[in-house]
């Protein structure tokens, strides 16, 4: 799903970052917490609505990732729409039209009202995480969530179509190994049949039961005819 789709955003793009995954239950919450996947969204802002949307893992929140998830999903004559994070500023290179810059905290607005796009699709992508996976996605391959993710949204509007494109994309795309499957095997394999039968504790250790309806021939449980 992830190889599709290889057109650029382009016009006025929504940029920010979000997390997913960590712990459940307990410890730390919020981007520090362990576990959690950092990721880059980007959203096509349109007058009525929004378009298309990109998704990348990435290994921090800094300019130089910031920078290269735009340079990679972003076409040259963009507009690049952001909040006020320190890292935004030095991202944008040449080629970007220009820059927006929204600090949320001192306009005293909601995020989500400066940025819809990007509010929009992040709380999409974390309630389908949660519903249709049951927030139960393997650690080992967020970007592959975020690509399935990514494929459905961005043809919203062309659900006929959706099965094609898939089926188009799963033809153009190279095989998978098992390997890149599980990328981290487990080094303790289980046999699959074992050689002897379970080993009772003795807590549970009991002698046979008296189960007439398992006699060896059936003849000897038919009352007799006299």
């Amino acid at each position: 799903m992830g190889r599709t789709s290889t057109d650029l955003l382009s016009d006025n793009v929504e940029v920010d970052e979000t997390f997913i995954g960590g712990v459940k239950t307990g410890g730390k919450r919020g981007s520090g917490a362990p576990g959690k996947a950092y990721v880059a969204i980007a959203v096509e802002a349109k007058a009525k609505g929004f378009g298309r949307c990109r998704l990348q893992v990435v290994e921090k929140i800094d300019a130089e990732h910031l920078g290269e998830f735009m340079h990679r999903n972003l076409s040259p004559g963009s507009v690049v729409v952001s909040d006020a994070l320190q890292s935004y500023p030095l991202a944008p290179a040449r080629g970007f039209v220009g820059h927006k810059l929204f600090n949320i905290k001192r306009s005293g607005l909601p995020a989500h009202e400066r940025l819809p796009g990007l509010h929009r699709v992040a709380s999409l992508l974390k309630r389908w995480l949660a519903g249709t996976h049951q927030s139960g996605g393997s650690a080992e391959h967020p970007q592959a969530y975020l690509d399935e993710f990514t494929f459905r949204f961005n043809r919203r509007h062309a659900c006929g179509l959706l099965l094609l494109r898939l089926l188009e994309g799963a033809v153009g795309a190279g095989p998978t190994p098992m390997r890149e499957l599980i990328k981290i095997p487990n080094p303790h394999p289980v046999a699959m049949h074992s050689p002897v039968g379970p080993k009772w504790p003795e807590s549970l250790a009991a002698g046979s039961l008296d189960r007439p309806w398992r006699a060896e021939d059936p003849s000897d449980l038919l009352p007799s005819s006299g």
